[in-house]
C-alpha cells in the first residue's frame, strides 16, 4: 500500500478579511488536514489577524505570524511572506509544501486528491488544479497543464528545496517562476483539470484594476518573455473580452514600448526559451485545431 505524502501549508495574506474566513472553513473541512498552516499576515489593517486568530486558537496546527506593516504594495511581498513560512517549517519532516492564497476556497477532498497525485507519480514536483472565477474558468487550450496557478501550488519538498522557494520579483510572476524552474530542474508539473477551487478575486485584482490593469499585463508579459508572436495572438484574444478592443490593444502597446526601450526582463534566458517554445507549440496546436474542420470540405472542391 502506498505511503501517503504528509504535507504543510503557507498562506501570505495581506488585507484579505473579505474572503480569508472562506479559505480557512475549507482547511478545516478538509478530509485530509495538513501537517502545520503558517499563515503570514504581510502587514494587514483589516482585521484579517483577528479572523485567523479565532481559528488557531481552535486549531493547533494553525499558526499565525504577523510581519511588519509595509508602505509600499508589490508582489514580490507574497515570495517574502511565503519564505518566512517557510523558515517556520525548516525543523518540521513533511513530504510536501504548498502555497495557498487567502481568498479560495475548495471541496473538503481537495487537498487528499492532490497528495495522493503526489503518492502515485515520484516525478511530480509541482501540481494544483484549474480553478473558477465567478462564471469564467481557465481555457486549456491557450495555457497548457503543464502550468499550475500560484493561487494554489503543491510542491514536492525536494522540487521547493531545489529551486530555493519563491524568488521576490516586484513586477509579478514568481509562480511561474517557480513552476518553469522546477521543469528546468527535471520535475513533472501538472495541472489536474478534473479537480477544481473558486478564486473569490479576480487576478491582478489586489493591486491593479480596469485600463491600468491591461497595462500591467502588458508589461509583465514582456518581463516574463513572452514570444511576440504568441502575445500578437493573446492581445487579438483580449479584444474579444471587457474593455472590448482597447483592452487588447494597452496590453499589446505595453509590451511594445518595453521591448522598444529594452527593459530588462525578470526571467533567465534558459526560462525564456522554455516558456516561448510552449507558447509556439500551443499556438501551432491551437491552429490546427481551428483549421482542421475546414480541411475536408476544401479537399471535395
Amino acid at each position: 500500500m502506498t505511503e501517503i505524502p504528509s504535507y504543510v501549508i503557507i498562506t501570505p495574506a495581506r488585507n484579505e478579511a473579505q474572503f480569508i474566513e472562506l479559505t480557512l472553513k475549507s482547511v478545516v473541512a478538509q478530509t485530509l488536514r495538513p501537517l502545520k498552516w503558517v499563515i503570514v499576515s504581510d502587514g494587514s489593517t483589516d482585521g484579517t489577524d483577528e479572523i485567523v486568530s479565532k481559528y488557531s486558537v481552535q486549531h493547533d496546527w494553525i499558526e499565525l505570524i504577523r510581519m511588519p506593516e509595509r508602505v509600499e504594495r508589490s508582489f514580490s511581498g507574497k515570495a517574502l511572506a511565503v519564505n518566512t513560512g517557510r523558515k517556520r517549517l525548516s525543523e518540521l519532516q513533511y513530504d510536501v509544501i504548498g502555497n495557498l492564497d487567502a481568498d479560495v476556497s475548495f471541496e473538503e477532498d481537495y487537498f487528499a486528491f492532490l497528495i495522493n497525485r503526489f503518492a502515485e507519480n515520484p516525478k511530480l514536483g509541482v501540481v494544483g488544479t484549474a480553478f473558477r472565477e465567478g462564471h469564467l474558468s481557465y481555457n486549456y487550450e491557450f495555457v497548457g497543464i503543464e502550468h499550475v496557478s500560484g493561487m494554489c501550488q503543491m510542491f514536492r519538498r525536494e522540487c521547493f528545496e531545489a529551486i530555493d522557494g519563491y524568488v521576490p520579483i516586484k513586477s509579478g510572476g514568481v509562480d511561474l517562476i517557480a513552476v518553469l524552474t522546477a521543469r528546468v530542474k527535471g520535475w513533472e508539473t501538472k495541472t489536474f483539470v478534473e479537480k477544481c477551487f473558486m478564486h473569490h478575486r479576480s487576478q491582478g485584482g489586489a493591486l491593479h484594476t480596469g485600463l491600468r490593469e491591461r497595462l500591467h499585463m502588458g508589461r509583465k508579459d514582456y518581463l516574463l518573455g513572452n514570444h511576440p508572436l504568441w502575445e500578437i495572438f493573446r492581445s487579438c484574444y483580449q479584444m474579444t473580452h471587457k474593455p472590448y478592443f482597447i483592452g487588447g490593444v494597452l496590453v499589446l502597446a505595453a509590451y511594445l514600448w518595453n521591448t522598444a526601450c529594452g527593459v530588462e526582463k525578470t526571467i533567465t534566458g534558459e526560462l525564456q526559451t522554455l516558456r516561448r517554445n510552449d507558447q509556439l507549440k500551443r499556438l501551432r496546436l491551437v491552429i490546427q485545431r481551428r483549421l482542421l474542420p475546414l480541411v475536408p470540405l476544401q479537399s471535395k472542391r
